[in-house]
């Protein structure tokens, strides 16, 4: 093989010589890794992952391609793909594009042929932070002057939600839900579809008012990428909301929901990002295996007082994967039901969501 033509450099001064493969470009981002086996397609079009460089823990990417049906966003906002093996031939009927190709037509740069475990551990044994990824003529002191000078963008979610209203109607309906979309993944408007909702998506900075003069049934907040602090136009639309109607609020809407509540948030060491992590329903005592994609956290000890309580909790570390309202007519879960990791471990929050709706009618 020839030599060596990328590197990453990290803020610590480590450098991860690989390969080019996507869109040769150069890119600062936030630093993350993944632990998923499957579902890269799902990965790299979730817009959860805007501005960062994921690092693929298992070693073989690409083997069945792209296909049209499965992306979860019409847009690639992630900011760079680093992978142990990279497959330019997959075996699949329906692949439509390679991996690569994808990468490129999306200006997305790629990185292969990384010792990704060693990667992978300092990321977890540091904490993820800003990556430079770069031609292997630049320097060590050259990349680590870029890292500090650039600034991590904190703007994502006004550059991934809608830019205007959609709507995804199903038949016989029995219910209309109006969608926050902060950076929505398209499978969860399919299960709303699925349980009977009509679904109008509306931009993140819709006002409380446009919203309850669409009459909606219910109010789902979406998953999106960033700290949920840099959100407050969702907070303070749910701050008026509360108590007016069901809200179901996955991933970022869980803790935008709790930010509207009072409570807080705080960022994890190294996030959570794989479709293999443990959650106890404490309610029933029920182990669901879970999907999850996200940076931050809900404090379990800001919410006395707010009148949420936590109602799922994380099995490797404990932290507060679900809440719900002492009314009852608001919840969520930090994870993604709709990425059915179980396979269908978690499809029951969705039922919950309906029966909400139709107890409140």
């Amino acid at each position: 093989m020839s030599d060596f033509n990328k590197k990453l450099i990290l803020e610590d001064g480590s450098e991860y010589l690989g390969y080019g493969f996507g869109a040769d470009k150069e890119a600062v981002c936030e630093i993350v890794f993944n632990t998923s086996m499957v579902g890269y397609q799902e990965i790299v079009s979730d817009p959860s992952y805007t501005d960062q460089a994921i690092v693929m823990s298992y070693p073989l990417i690409g083997n069945y391609g792209i296909t049209d049906e499965d992306f979860e966003s019409k847009l690639i906002n992630l900011g760079a793909l680093i992978v142990r093996e990279v497959n330019e031939n997959p075996s699949n009927f329906r692949f439509t594009r390679t991996l690569s190709e994808l990468l490129e037509d999306s200006d997305v740069p790629g990185v292969y042929g990384v010792d990704t475990r060693k990667l992978v551990r300092s990321i977890r044994d540091r904490g993820s932070g800003k990556v430079l990824i770069t031609s292997t003529d630049t320097t060590l002191e050259e990349g680590l002057e870029k890292l500090k000078a650039t600034e991590l963008r904190r703007d994502a979610v006004s550059r991934c939600s809608s830019k205007k209203r959609w709507y995804a109607r199903t038949s016989n309906p029995r219910f209309s839900v109006v969608a926050i979309d902060c950076g929505m993944k398209m499978n969860i408007v399919r299960e709303l579809n699925a349980h009977g909702c009509n679904v109008t998506v509306v931009p993140y900075n819709t006002s409380a008012e446009e919203i309850l003069a669409m009459k909606p049934n219910g109010l789902f907040i979406s998953n999106g990428p960033g700290d949920p602090e840099d959100v407050p136009e969702v907070i303070n639309t749910l701050k008026t909301l509360k108590g007016q109607l069901p809200m179901f609020g996955i991933c970022l809407g869980h803790q935008l929901i709790a930010l509207s509540y009072g409570a807080k948030t705080y960022k994890l060491k190294f996030g959570h990002r794989g479709g293999n992590h443990p959650v106890k329903d404490l309610a029933t005592g029920r182990i669901e295996i879970t999907s999850q994609n996200h940076s931050y956290a809900v404090e379990e000890a800001s919410l006395a007082g707010t009148g949420l309580k936590a109602s799922h909790i994380n099995l490797l570390d404990n932290t507060v994967e679900g809440l719900t309202s002492e009314d009852g007519r608001v919840f969520s879960v930090q994870y993604h039901p709709e990425s059915a990791p179980g396979p269908q471990d978690s499809t029951y929050l969705f039922d919950r969501f309906v029966k909400l709706m139709s107890d409140s009618q």
